[in-house]
């Protein structure tokens, strides 16, 4: 008798929202469109706009759906340590983060967990052939491509995009990492997180997408972020070259 099937791998996709009722149900149906056994957990940061109650009334109709509500604006970083927290502690097999305003579609989903059967980090990339970005002006460009030179050199890592934040995770190498050494709260969280993945031995891919700017509602990236997040960057990224950055995992 042949051995049965192994199972399919159980998927977490999380997305962290704040202020996103307007594009909150038409992505998590897009991402049922393209991967419909994935579970969605929607991690709202107190949106004024309601976002979190309308997570918890879809949540009510679909079963695939999880809500963490959280009292306030707590950062991205922390936001995606609550979801790798969450699929832990839930057992499940791949962990996807991805943004909530459709900069990263969900019909690069199905690419993303096809290339996880020989990876441990996937990322959606704007930097490999047949990635990009649309509508970015050149400063926008510009900067996206000084980020992610500076983290390939001075973090060593073996990554195009070092700072796009559609990824998936294998769960079991998550439980590996000590995620306390974290230091980012923002948008840095992308590169250091990355560097603690390849320092743990994760093998990282990456598939081509294209990054498109948000259909509704107003971006989040201000410049004193944008400012604070360049800063860590740095400051990591000088410690790790010259030896000085010895995190346990």
């Amino acid at each position: 008798m042949e051995n049965a099937a192994a199972a399919p791998p159980r998927v977490l996709i999380s997305v962290a929202t704040y202020n996103e009722r307007e594009n909150l149900a038409r992505l998590v149906q897009e991402i049922h469109a393209h991967v419909p056994a994935a579970d969605v957990l929607i991690i709202d940061d107190d949106s004024p706009d309601g976002t979190g109650q309308l997570a918890e009334d879809m949540a009510q109709a679909d079963r695939r759906l999880r809500v963490v509500r959280r009292p306030r604006k707590l950062g991205l970083g922390t936001a995606i340590l609550a979801g790798m927290q969450y699929a832990i502690d839930h057992g499940y097999d791949l962990f996807v983060n991805m943004d909530a305003d459709f900069s990263h579609h969900p019909r690069y989903l199905p690419a993303l967990l096809e290339g996880m059967k020989r990876h441990d980090v996937m990322i959606g990339s704007r930097y490999v052939p047949g990635g990009g970005t649309v509508n970015w002006p050149w400063s926008r460009r510009l900067m996206s491509a000084g980020v992610n030179l500076v983290s390939r050199i001075l973090m060593r890592l073996p990554a195009r995009d070092t700072s796009g934040g559609f990824r998936c995770y294998r769960v079991a190498k998550l439980r590996q990492i000590d995620r306390s050494t974290v230091l980012s709260r923002g948008y840095s969280f992308q590169e250091e997180f990355l560097y603690r993945c390849h320092r743990a031995g994760c093998k990282i891919g990456e598939t081509p997408i294209l990054f498109e700017d948000r259909r509704a509602g107003a971006s989040k990236a201000g410049l004193r972020e944008a400012v604070r997040s360049l800063a860590v960057i740095f400051g990591l990224g000088l410690m790790i070259f010259f030896g000085l950055e010895k995190p346990k995992g």
